[in-house]
């Protein structure tokens, strides 16, 4: 009966956070605007901000769903040319599975996550012309450590890296020298 009423105990962890990202960006063909000519174009770093809403299925085990948005820039780069082009947030949506080292009674408690989702790169106008948003696969890893004060209250020290797939390229041809018949076109995922 106790570890059957134990089980219907669920620990939920509710959070908001204030951060800064690093950022950076993908090459791209050449293109010239306004006599410049640009070959990257990158989100810039900036503020970031978010909640996090965790359910423990176990002492250690939790799922969380995080909600972040990143205020940042859209930026051309080029031979000694750099020009920020519009506004633009990042929204990352992630499902994380959460594990926490130590008892859950502990004051200090290491964590470690890593989880799939979605982020999602909302520009404003560029020069009068509307550009549409996108949205690409992306994963978040990282870990840190969770601080209680109080049983009902605490703080979390984290950083994260989320990897975000922008496009493939071809990346060559391959060929096995043990198979007489493997060549294999090569791709370049930039992310």
């Amino acid at each position: 009966m106790a570890s059957a009423a134990t089980a219907q105990d669920y620990k939920v962890e509710v959070g908001g956070w204030l951060g800064y990202t690093f950022s950076e960006g993908v090459p791209v063909e050449e293109v010239e605007i306004d006599g410049e000519k640009f070959n990257q174009l990158n989100p810039t770093s900036g503020a970031s901000y978010g909640f996090s809403f965790g359910v423990f299925f176990t002492e250690n085990m939790e799922v969380e769903f995080v909600l972040d948005q990143q205020r940042s820039n859209l930026e051309g780069t080029g031979r000694g040319t750099r020009r920020e082009f519009t506004t633009m947030n990042l929204n990352n949506y992630h499902v994380n599975f959460v594990y926490n080292f130590g008892d859950d009674l502990d004051t200090l408690r290491p964590f470690i996550f890593g989880g799939l989702g979605a982020t999602q790169f909302k520009p404003s106008d560029v020069m009068g012309t509307a550009i549409e948003s996108r949205t690409r696969f992306s994963s978040s890893w990282g870990g840190g450590v969770k601080a209680y004060p109080g049983r009902n209250i605490g703080v979390k020290l984290m950083a994260r890296w989320i990897p975000t797939y922008i496009k493939s390229e071809p990346g060559g041809i391959w060929c096995s020298p043990y198979w007489p018949f493997g060549c294999y076109q090569l791709i370049d995922n930039q992310y």
